[in-house]
């Protein structure tokens, strides 16, 4: 059987941007069975689909959960999600903290005089230095990561 490539395609983006339904194969509303336009790999349609076959037409939530693949609880995550945040809110973000949150600009200042001090100290002796004064634990290689990045130029 010859591959779609533009389905192919759109798949790729649809995984680059994080909504691409890992179990596209769950759905089995009508909707996304016979039409180009609804697409069972599109998790933030499908999700979308779901609450709307709640909201508008009025069907029970174990329903319309199972006609888009997802579970009671996942309904009601969305639905939270969606309330929220809108559309946007229903796209999945990665769990856990976003960033260097222990890496303050006083710790990276700090480090990088350090650094510039004795160019031939180590990020495990870095990391000692910054727990004495700070009293943060900082993993060396997140301290040698944001050096790198100081160094590369913009």
């Amino acid at each position: 059987m010859p591959v779609d490539r533009s389905q192919h395609d759109k798949q790729a983006v649809l995984r680059q941007h994080a909504t691409l339904n890992p179990r596209p194969g769950g759905v089995a509303h009508a909707l996304f069975e016979a039409s180009e336009f609804f697409d069972p790999h599109d998790l933030l349609q499908v999700k979308y689909e779901m609450l709307r076959l709640v909201n508008l037409d009025k069907r029970p939530i174990s329903e319309a959960a199972k006609a888009c693949g997802f579970s009671r609880p996942s309904f009601y995550q969305a639905q939270a999600a969606f309330e929220h945040g809108g559309l946007a809110g229903l796209i999945p973000h990665k769990p856990g903290p976003h960033g260097g949150h222990k890496l303050t600009p006083a710790v990276l200042q700090f480090v990088t005089e350090a650094r510039t001090t004795d160019p031939s100290v180590r990020a495990e002796r870095l990391a000692q230095w910054v727990r004495q004064r700070f009293g943060v634990r900082v993993h060396p290689r997140s301290i040698e990561r944001q050096l790198l990045r100081k160094k590369k130029p913009r």
